[in-house]
This record gives structure tokens, sequence and C-alpha cells, in this order.
């Protein structure tokens, strides 16, 4: 009978500190496609697994610079090309005109840039998971922590995963399929 492909292993542990050292370990054993799951944030789990890229200030900073120029080009656009129409002796390109509308369209598309931005970057909407497929995992809302050592990771090998993770003395192991 064929095996179905493996997601990752998954071991369980009873407190966040347990994870936190577990999570040490494993990422200075030289795993790097790691993730951990817990009821409730805990403090420095996220360097203990490597964790330290965050792309979406830059997503957000390149949405409100796409929303600011917009917004100025387009007021330019009507103002001097397409419509001009002289009031008041004002020149056809006025920026001190043009500042209001300027910052409110960078602040638009910079919130909607950091929500979608963020949503992306998260892989969501996402309404089904491989480790929704582990035995226990339904305790990671209650008050278990879980950690996964995910196939990909160049470093993965079956036999040799779990016997690190056992070493870890976690309450539960097991492993995750596609």
């Amino acid at each position: 009978m064929k095996r179905p492909p493996t997601y990752g292993m998954l071991a369980e542990f009873d407190s966040p500190t347990a994870l936190v050292a577990a999570a040490h370990r494993t990422h200075e054993a030289g795993y790097q496609k790691i993730d951990a799951y817990s009821p409730f944030p805990v403090e420095g789990l996220a360097e203990a697994i490597g964790f330290h890229k965050n792309n979406v200030p830059l997503v957000v900073l390149i949405g409100g610079l796409i929303g600011g120029l917009s917004g100025y080009a387009m007021q330019y656009w009507i103002s001097a090309v397409s419509y001009p129409l002289n009031v008041g002796g004002k020149p056809y390109h006025s920026w001190p005109a043009f500042i209001v509308v300027t910052f409110e369209m960078t602040i638009l598309f910079a919130g909607l840039s950091a929500v979608f931005g963020m949503l992306a970057l998260n892989g969501l909407p996402m309404p089904y998971h491989p480790v929704f497929n582990a035995p226990r995992f339904a305790f990671a809302t209650k008050d278990r922590f879980f950690l996964i050592v995910f196939s990909s990771d160049p470093k993965y090998d079956g036999v040799r995963t779990r016997q690190f993770l056992e070493s870890l003395t976690p309450k539960s192991i097991s492993e995750v399929p596609s």
C-alpha cells in the first residue's frame, strides 16, 4: 500500500517554555523550515524558530508611494492637461491645492496595501491546512504547544527527524500527511 506524502513531523509540548527551548534546539540543529503553534502569543518563539523577516512595512511603503504619486498625477492631469481652467489667475499646476488629495490617497493606498499585503504574505485565506490532520492538533487552541518540522526542509529525514524530536522529550510525536 502506498503511503501518502508527508507534510512534516509534529511534536506536542505541555508548556510554552518547553516549546521555546525545543524550538531553539531545533533551529540550532540546522532545521530551517520549522513552525510553532500555540493557543496564545509566546514571547521569544518567533526568534527561536528563526523568523526575522517582515515584508509588510515595505509593502505599505510602496503602496503609500503609489497612492501619493497617483493622487498627485491625477490632479495634475485634470487641472493642467485634460481640463485646464484659469480660476482667479492661479497657475494650472498649483501644487499647494494638490496636498490634501495627495495625502488622503497616500493613506488610502497604504492602508489597503497593508491589509491585502498582510493577507497575501501570510497565505490567507487558508480554509484547510495539512496540520489539521494531526490527531491531537485540536488541543492547539486550548492548552498544548506544537512544533513542526516541514518535510520540505533540506535536513528532513523521517527517521532521524523523529529521533531528534524524541530527544526534545515532547508529550507526543506524529507524522502529518499532506
